[in-house]
C-alpha cells in the first residue's frame, strides 16, 4: 500500500554560493532517501527553498553594493542551479520571499497568538556600534557560561545543546566585524516555549528511534524551555500582522520563525502549482503521512523543538489548549535526520576561514555522482567525517571506477561481442541462481537499511552484490566458453541481470549514471527523472519572477525490484561508465581547492 511521505529539507542561506559540506547534511541523504521511497512505490512530497530574510542578507548585500532582494535574488539563482545539476529531486524548491509565503507565516503566527501563545517582552537586543542595525543571536560568539566553550553563539551552544542569550555570553563579539555589540531595551515578540513543556515533553518522549546523535541532543530539550523572541529591529522580513506592530517600519519576523514555517508554505505553494491548492492535506492533515526532515546537526534545535512547538500551537495542542488553526490539524515530524559535520582537514566547512569547495565548483569537474557515492558512503551520517582529496579519489577509482564501472562495461561488452543482444540463459547453473537470489535479497536488506536513513549500510550492501558479481564472472570465465556458447550465454545473462539488480539498488545515490547503465542494457525512456529549473511568476506578487526547481518523477521507470531482463534486447558498446582520476589529486588537489603543503 502507497504511503504519503513528506521529505522536508533544511533551507539554504541565499547569502552565498553553498559548499560541499552544506549538501552532505541536507542535500543529497534527502535525495536518496526520496528516490529511494519514489522507488518503493511511495507518494513523496520534497519540498524546500532559500531561506532569504533577516540580516545575513542585509550584510551581504552591503559588501556587494546590491538591495536584500537583489542579493537573494543573485544566490538563490546560483544555488538552484547548483542543487539541480547535483541532481535533488525536488517536487518544490521555492524561497521564503513569495507572497505564498508571508501569508502563510502570518497565518500560522495569528493562530498562535489567538491561542494565547505569544507574549510581548521587554528585552535586551544587540546593535552593532558602527551600523546601529541588530545583531541577529547567531552573529554574536562568544564564551558559553555554562560549559565555556568559547565557540557558542547567542541562540544556542553546539558543544553543550543549551538555549543562550547574547547577553550571557563572555566576552560577546560580532562574528560580522568581531566588535563588542552594544545591548539596548526593546519591546519585542515572544514565542512561549514554557507553555509547551508538558505537550513538548511529551511528544518528545515517544521519539525512541532517531538516530543517536539527535536523541542525545534532544534529552534535555525540555529542561531549558525559555521564551525565544521571533520578531526582530529589521527592515527586511515577513511583516508582523498584528494592531501596534504592521506599521513599524523596524518590525520584522526573526528568520528562524519564518524559516521553519516554509516547510509547510512550500507544501501550500506546490498544491497551488499543480492547481489542486488542497493536495498539501494529504501530507499534513493526513495522520498516516509520514514526514522526514533533514539537515545538519546546528539545526536539531529548530526542528526538534521550535517547530514541533509552532505546531502544536497550531493545532491548539499547546499545555493550555486553544483552537485548531486555519490550516486544520498539522501533523509533526516523524523524524528528525540530522548528520553531523563535514569537515576538510579536521575544520568545519566554513567560507569565512577559507576551508570550502563550492558545489558547482566539484560539479564542474567531477560530476554530480562520485559527490553523491563520497557523502553517501563515507559522509557526515553519525559523526563527524574528513573530507580529503585522497579518500575522493580512492573512492571513485576503486570503488565507481574498478568495481561497478567495470562490472557494467565488461559484462555489455561480451554480450555485445558475442551476442549483438542479451542472451537467453540456455545452460544454468547452481552458481547462477546463487549470485541472482543475492541480488534479489539486497533489495530488502538495503531498502530496510533506507527506510532507516542508513545510507551507509544500504550502499555498502548494493556495493557487495557488485563485488560478488565481478567475482562471479572471474570465476566463470565466460571469454573461454567459446566451446560452449549456450554456458556462455547463460553465464552473460547473469551478469547482465545482476547488473540490472544492482543499477536498480545504486539508482538512489548514482542517479545520473543509473539513467546511462539503463540505456547501455538496452533501455529506453527516463529510468531516474532529475529535476528541472524553472522561471515562474509569483502567484501573488505581481510582476515578480521567482526560479523554483520542481520535476516529473511519477513517469520515471525506476523500482525497487528485481525486473527480469529482456533477452534479445540490441545491446550497443558501452562506454566508460566513470573516468578514472589521477591520484596525484590526492595529493595535491584541484587548482581550484589546492591541499596546503
Amino acid at each position: 500500500m502507497s504511503t504519503n511521505v513528506l521529505t522536508a529539507v533544511a533551507w539554504p542561506y541565499a547569502n552565498g554560493p553553498r559548499h560541499i559540506g552544506h549538501v552532505s547534511g541536507f542535500g543529497v541523504p534527502s535525495d536518496v532517501f526520496s528516490r529511494y521511497q519514489r522507488m518503493a512505490g511511495n507518494r513523496v512530497l520534497m519540498v524546500s527553498g532559500t531561506d532569504e530574510h533577516g540580516t545575513p542578507i542585509t550584510v551581504q548585500a552591503d559588501k556587494e553594493g546590491l538591495t536584500p532582494q537583489q542579493t537573494a535574488d543573485k544566490y538563490t539563482r546560483q544555488i538552484s542551479s547548483d542543487l539541480q545539476g547535483l541532481g535533488l529531486s525536488y517536487d518544490l524548491f521555492t524561497r521564503t520571499t513569495t507572497g505564498n509565503h508571508a501569508e502563510v507565516t502570518q497565518q500560522i503566527f495569528t493562530a498562535l497568538h489567538r491561542n494565547g501563545y505569544v507574549v510581548p517582552k521587554t528585552t535586551t537586543g544587540a546593535i552593532s556600534p558602527s551600523t546601529g542595525r541588530t545583531l541577529p543571536d547567531r552573529y554574536i560568539e562568544g564564551t558559553c557560561p555554562i560549559c565555556g566553550y568559547d565557540g557558542a553563539r547567542g541562540d544556542q551552544c553546539d558543544n553543550c545543546g543549551n538555549q543562550l542569550d547574547p547577553a550571557d555570553l563572555i566576552n560577546p563579539r560580532s562574528r560580522i566585524n568581531g566588535e563588542t555589540p552594544k545591548f539596548v531595551e526593546t519591546e519585542h515578540l515572544f514565542l512561549d516555549l514554557p507553555a509547551f513543556t508538558e505537550s513538548l515533553g511529551k511528544w518528545l518522549s515517544t521519539r525512541t528511534d532517531w538516530r543517536p546523535n539527535v536523541l542525545k541532543f534532544t534529552r534535555n530539550l525540555v529542561d531549558d524551555m525559555r521564551p525565544r523572541p521571533i520578531t526582530r529591529d529589521l527592515d527586511w522580513g515577513v511583516k508582523v500582522p498584528l494592531d501596534g506592530w504592521r506599521d513599524q517600519p523596524l518590525k520584522r519576523f526573526y528568520v528562524w520563525f519564518d524559516a521553519v514555517i516554509g516547510y509547510f508554505s512550500a507544501s501550500v505553494e506546490w498544491a497551488r502549482r499543480i492547481g489542486k491548492p488542497d493536495a498539501w492535506q494529504e501530507w499534513w492533515n493526513n495522520a498516516d503521512a509520514r514526514t522526514y526532515y533533514f539537515m545538519g546537526k546546528d539545526n536539531i534545535t529548530f526542528h526538534a523543538q521550535i517547530w514541533p512547538a509552532l505546531l502544536l500551537g497550531h493545532n491548539g495542542a499547546g499545555d493550555h489548549g486553544g483552537e485548531i488553526g486555519p490550516y486544520g490539524t498539522l501533523n509533526l515530524p516523524d523524524e528528525i535526520v540530522s548528520s553531523e559535520f563535514l569537515t576538510m582537514s579536521g575544520s568545519k566547512f566554513s567560507t569565512s576561514r577559507g576551508t570550502v569547495i563550492y558545489v558547482h565548483d566539484f560539479l564542474r569537474e567531477f560530476g554530480p555522482d562520485t559527490l553523491r557515492y563520497f557523502i553517501s558512503v563515507a559522509g557526515p551520517e553519525t559523526q563527524d567525517t574528513d573530507f580529503t582529496w585522497d579518500e575522493f579519489v580512492r573512492r571513485t577509482n576503486f570503488e565507481l571506477a574498478n568495481e561497478w564501472g567495470n562490472l557494467v562495461n565488461r559484462s555489455i561488452s561480451m554480450a555485445h561481442k558475442n551476442n549483438g543482444a542479451i542472451p537467453a540463459p540456455a545452460k544454468p547453473a547452481p552458481a547462477d541462481e546463487k549470485l541472482k537470489a543475492l541480488s534479489r535479497g539486497a533489495f530488502d536488506t538495503a531498502g530496510a537499511h533506507l527506510r532507516r536513513s542508513r545510507f551507509k549500510l544500504a550502499a555498502s550492501e548494493a556495493m557487495r552484490v557488485v563485488t560478488a558479481a565481478n567475482r562471479y564472472l572471474s570465476d566463470q570465465e565466460p571469454w573461454k566458453l567459446k566451446d560452449d556458447p549456450d554456458r556462455r550465454d547463460a553465464v552473460l545473462h547473469t551478469a547482465l541481470q545482476v547488473v540490472s539488480d544492482a543499477n536498480a539498488l545504486l539508482t538512489p545515490f548514482l542517479p545520473h549514471s543509473a539513467q546511462k547503465v539503463h540505456e547501455a542494457l538496452g533501455g529506453t525512456g527516463v529510468w531516474a527523472a532529475q529535476p528541472e529549473l524553472q522561471e515562474v511568476e509569483d502567484l501573488d506578487i505581481a510582476g515578480r519572477t521567482n526560479p523554483i526547481l520542481t520535476g516529473d518523477y511519477a513517469a520515471e521507470q525506476a523500482r525497487w525490484e528485481s525486473t527480469p531482463i529482456e533477452v534479445g534486447r540490441p545491446l550497443a558498446k558501452p562506454t566508460p561508465l566513470f573516468a578514472k582520476l589521477d591520484p596525484k589529486l590526492g595529493e595535491t588537489g584541484p587548482e581550484w581547492a589546492p591541499i596546503e603543503q
